[in-house]
């Protein structure tokens, strides 16, 4: 029994930036093991983004992972908090969002979500059941439990502040809104990024504050990197993984990242336990495995996870087709032109480049093929037929011509 608590809480643990009152997740833990209790696990998405990428993924997998060890889990959709907008990291005032365009969000998410959390273990909740109906007291009432003064503590707020730069009095808000979810779910333990912190900490002082004989426990997970290893996961700066991602595009992502931020990816992101990810860090130290494959096995779980059981060996084999064979993918995107379409044109046409001048500079340095054959005119006018056009390694596209 102790040896399950520990390895219970050693796979808690595992990942995390920071816990605050791990004692008390010991605790609920072992009641699970020697009482069968559960306990209430708390993360809160506002559905102001649809798009998930592997980084919004780290918090489920950690959900996940309490599930495991009687962890009851409440998903909660922040549908009447996102009409503030949680000012966490903003230089600026959020654009509010409308009821309509929360409620689409958040399908998105409630889709996603059953791709990694086990549906008996998990409660969907919307926090406008109870937000909605704690009127004009109750708000002034919570209000009352924070300070200005505690409120300019937070880093953005004070950048702010000091720049002159408009402050809604609705943002000063949110964290008591979100602190009061904890008191209304009865939250034993609330997760969430490394920037959520002071939020996460509203939790634990509006329990003390309505008498809720129990204070949550807080774990706070890091930011995954994204694909350069170096800046956080984000689409805007193009280093993502998407959930969506076609099955393709997902596992040769996973192959590109370092052999290095491998491992952090699998500390943040597989199902595999702490023993089996050292057994492979070994058999990579002894060589008698190679990191490629160890990164291809680790693609593969990711790509299974969301596009069901097999894809990964089909995206697997599709991968060297393209790559280690060196021959052109199965499915790729197709477009109709024109006869006497110029090559430059052409490319761009294809969404393989971004201007003709680009597609100079490509043919010019040996990066463009026509059939596998590598394009040296970069005056060249394509006749009627059938072409595939490839730009770079991985970047492929049919043209017919007219």
């Amino acid at each position: 029994m102790e040896q399950k608590i520990k390895n219970a809480l050693l796979e808690i643990q595992r990942g995390c930036a920071e816990i605050i009152d791990i004692e008390s997740i010991e605790k609920l833990v072992r009641n699970y093991y020697e009482k069968g209790e559960n306990f209430y696990v708390k993360v809160g998405f506002d559905p102001t983004a649809p798009d998930l990428h592997l980084g919004h993924t780290v918090l489920m997998q950690k959900m996940a992972t309490f599930q495991k060890f009687g962890g009851i889990v409440q998903f909660l959709i922040g549908d009447f908090t996102a009409t503030i907008g949680d000012p966490t990291g903003k230089s600026e005032t959020r654009k509010v969002l409308n009821t309509q365009q929360v409620l689409e969000n958040a399908e998105t998410y409630k889709e996603q979500v059953f791709k990694i959390l086990d549906p008996e273990k998990t409660q969907v909740k919307f926090n406008s059941e109870w937000l909605k109906d704690l009127g004009t007291g109750g708000l002034i009432a919570l209000a009352s439990n924070l300070t200005v003064a505690r409120m300019l503590e937070r880093d953005d707020f004070s950048k702010r502040y000091n720049s002159n730069t408009p402050i809604a009095v609705s943002e000063f808000m949110y964290p008591l809104l979100q602190g009061y979810d904890s008191v209304a779910m009865h939250t034993d333990i609330e997760m969430g990024g490394t920037d959520q912190k002071f939020n996460l900490l509203m939790g634990r002082t509006l329990q003390k504050a309505y008498n809720c004989k129990k204070q949550q426990a807080v774990l706070m997970m890091p930011i995954l990197e994204g694909l350069d290893g170096v800046q956080k996961m984000s689409k805007s700066l193009g280093n993502y993984i998407g959930v969506t991602d076609n099955t393709n595009d997902m596992f040769g992502k996973i192959l590109s990242i370092s052999d290095d931020l491998m491992w952090r990816y699998f500390e943040l992101l597989s199902t595999k336990t702490l023993q089996e990810i050292e057994d492979l860090k070994n058999g990579v130290e002894d060589g008698s495995l190679h990191p490629k494959v160890v990164k291809e096995e680790l693609a593969m779980e990711i790509v299974e996870r969301y596009h069901g059981e097999g894809s990964g060996e089909l995206a697997k084999a599709e991968f060297e087709k393209v790559f280690a064979q060196k021959d052109i993918p199965t499915d790729m995107p197709e477009f109709e032109m024109n006869k006497d379409i110029w090559i430059c044109q052409a490319l761009v046409d294809a969404n393989l480049v971004n201007s003709t001048s680009q597609a100079r500079r490509d043919i010019k340095a040996g990066a463009v093929k026509i059939d596998q054959e590598k394009v040296t005119d970069e005056k060249l006018n394509l006749k009627s037929g059938e072409f595939i056009l490839q730009k770079g390694k991985k970047n492929f596209a049919k043209i017919k011509i007219k």
